[in-house]
């Protein structure tokens, strides 16, 4: 599914006021209610997020292929300096600093295995990571931070 600047809004404003309404949210988006709700609707039958808590699904917006990657990373800029260039990664949904031979373990979405190869390209480019190791997810049981990649893609889509 093809989601625009609009649904990447409605999804934002949900996820920064769960509780709030609809009618709430087309004021505060200066759309009308009925656009609102068709549009969380639809983005909810296409698994886009999920019904009744707006939750992105990087399949549902063309990124189906997920892996865990363990990362090895330049200790000599310390661990926020790494993870604020893997941030700018949209792809990258979690970051986690684990115990063990790695020092992160991330968790990276790609539309192909091909795809998700450009993305371990992307993270080996920030000159943070030495050496990564990934294993492919057959499975997702939950999901972690997938807005700023929905804002991505609207945003994509846009131009």
């Amino acid at each position: 599914m093809v989601v625009d600047e609009l649904d990447a809004k409605i999804v934002r404003f949900f996820t920064d006021s769960p509780r709030a309404s609809v009618l709430e949210a087309s004021r505060v988006l200066k759309v009308a209610r009925a656009t609102v709700q068709s549009r969380l609707d639809r983005m909810a039958e296409r698994g886009v997020v999920a019904p009744w808590v707006p939750q992105p699904d990087p399949a549902g917006f063309g990124y189906p292929v997920v892996a865990f990657c363990s990362l090895t990373i330049n200790q000599d800029l310390g661990h926020d300096a790494v993870v604020e260039a893997l941030a700018a990664i949209p792809e990258l949904i979690e970051v986690h600093t684990v115990s063990g031979s790695s020092d992160l373990m991330v968790r990276v979405v790609g539309k192909s295995n091909s795809d998700l190869q450009r993305v371990l390209d992307k993270l080996i480019a920030t000159k943070t990571v030495l050496r990564s190791s990934s294993v492919i997810v057959l499975n997702t049981h939950f999901q972690g931070r997938t807005l700023p990649l929905l804002e991505a893609a609207a945003k994509e889509n846009a131009g």
